[in-house]
């Protein structure tokens, strides 16, 4: 899971529920549209709180930043029921995110990690409402052998146990960064607290979807929308071999950020911004 460096909101940004077609989502907002919108996804065990340190950045640039909870990720509520977090609900999440933040102007779309495979799934559908698509850390299809033996464990262990038992188990299998002592005692209370704030349906779900989701470059590459590959310069559930074949084969633009992982807006937030809001001016110049 993404780790943020801190979660207090920037000065100038704010908390507020996102009303859509389809429910309210809880989000944050930063910024005025001066050069475009941005509406940015979390990934797998996530929440909006992953891209604060995007937040102030990307609102200095210009643009307007609305980042989101997704249904029952952390403070968005969602139902008991695993068949309404599959990938085509949560598609049609995005399209209603996507006209409720877009107030008739076309938006540029994030989805880190799973998040940019439910982006892709909601561009399949209807890529009108976005001026481009960044695909940040997300692979080409379903995850990597090491990451499916531990997505298999966790759904194997939410169908036994409860969120908080699964959480202890959880600790002794994450990555050496998740166990940083340096972590802020407030960070890593949220990170406690997001995990038993999420609908454990939506985490078997997700988990099912990282471990199924099939290859379908050819058909985003199909579509007439700017796509951004933007990635750190090491993944652990997508090679980076993996991305950068994703994005010749979607011709897109690709962006590798040096010294970052699986989450750059966490591990290089300023180098990952800058790369944002250039392949954003790409999309507005070229169409690509």
């Amino acid at each position: 899971m993404s780790k943020p460096p801190n979660v207090d909101l920037p000065a100038g940004a704010r908390a507020f529920p996102l009303v859509t077609e389809r429910g309210e989502f809880a989000a944050h907002e930063a910024g005025s549209a001066r050069h475009g919108t941005a509406l940015l996804l979390p990934g797998f065990t996530g929440s909006k709180e992953d891209f604060i340190a995007l937040l102030t950045p990307l609102a200095d640039a210009g643009y307007r930043v609305v980042a989101v909870d997704g249904r029952g990720q952390h403070e968005s509520p969602g139902p008991s029921d695993e068949a309404a977090y599959g990938q085509d609900e949560l598609a049609s999440d995005v399209l209603a995110l996507l006209a409720a933040v877009g107030e008739g102007d076309r938006v540029h779309l994030v989805g880190h990690s799973l998040g940019g495979q439910i982006s892709r799934a909601a561009m399949l559908r209807d890529a009108s409402r976005a001026a481009s698509l960044t695909l940040l850390s997300s692979g080409p299809a379903a995850v990597c052998r090491a990451q499916r033996e531990r997505l298999e464990l966790l759904v194997a262990g939410l169908a036994v146990l409860d969120m908080e038992a699964v959480w202890q188990a959880m600790r002794e299998l994450d990555p050496p960064e998740a166990a940083d002592e340096r972590t802020p005692p407030a960070v890593r209370e949220f990170l406690h607290r997001r995990w038993i704030n999420t609908a454990p349906q939506q985490v078997t779900a997700a988990a099912r979807q990282l471990l199924d989701e099939p290859d379908r470059v050819a058909e985003l590459a199909a579509l007439d929308l700017p796509v951004h590959v933007l990635s750190g310069e090491a993944d652990y559930v997508w090679p980076v071999d993996w991305l950068d074949d994703m994005a010749v084969r979607l011709g897109a633009r690709r962006t590798v950020v040096a010294g970052a992982e699986h989450s750059p807006n966490v591990d290089r937030p300023s180098e990952t911004a800058h790369a944002l809001v250039r392949g954003w001016e790409a999309a507005a110049r070229t169409g690509r």
